[in-house]
């Protein structure tokens, strides 16, 4: 996110996208909204991936879910965000829930279980489902879902984008 230099837990998260079989594209720090929404339009990503370590997660995250999900298409590509989202510590249930409403698939925030991003990512609809759901306007099939326990548990940070 624009407003976070960090860069020790992309390199991290990359790795461990990357250890999971996927190709992922580290934007880097610092991305601005602008930058982030063009990248992922050209990209076309199977999953968008955001991270915060300086504690204004939240608040950027509000300020980008919303330019991902104004673009058309972005709309229904998966997003989550992760790591230290607040100032005030982490598990806040309204803080997640307020990402959550705000459009976000997932929010996996510092001092949890990698195992919970691990799963959600193990979980997300193959691309070649996607585009076929996407072509002929039916919903994925429910063991394609994104499953609902998946889009509430808190876990580690995130960052990057998936394709």
């Amino acid at each position: 996110m624009a407003s976070d230099s960090h860069t020790w837990n992309l390199v991290f998260l990359q790795l461990l996208l990357e250890e999971l079989g996927h190709r992922v594209t580290n934007l880097g720090a610092c991305v601005p909204d602008e930058l982030l929404v063009s990248e992922c339009r050209r990209i076309e990503p199977d999953l968008i991936v955001l991270s915060s370590v300086n504690g204004h997660g939240y608040h950027d995250g509000l300020r980008v879910i919303q330019a991902l999900r104004a673009c058309p298409e972005l709309a229904a590509t998966p997003t989550v965000i992760g790591g230290k989202l607040g100032i005030a510590g982490s598990g806040d249930p309204d803080r997640q829930r307020s990402l959550l409403a705000a459009g976000y698939d997932g929010v996996f925030e510092e001092g949890r279980s990698v195992a919970d991003f691990r799963s959600f990512v193990g979980a997300l609809p193959s691309a070649a489902s996607r585009a076929l759901s996407a072509s002929d306007g039916r919903a994925l099939p429910a063991d394609r879902a994104l499953p609902t326990a998946a889009r509430t548990l808190p876990t580690a940070s995130a960052s990057g984008v998936l394709r």
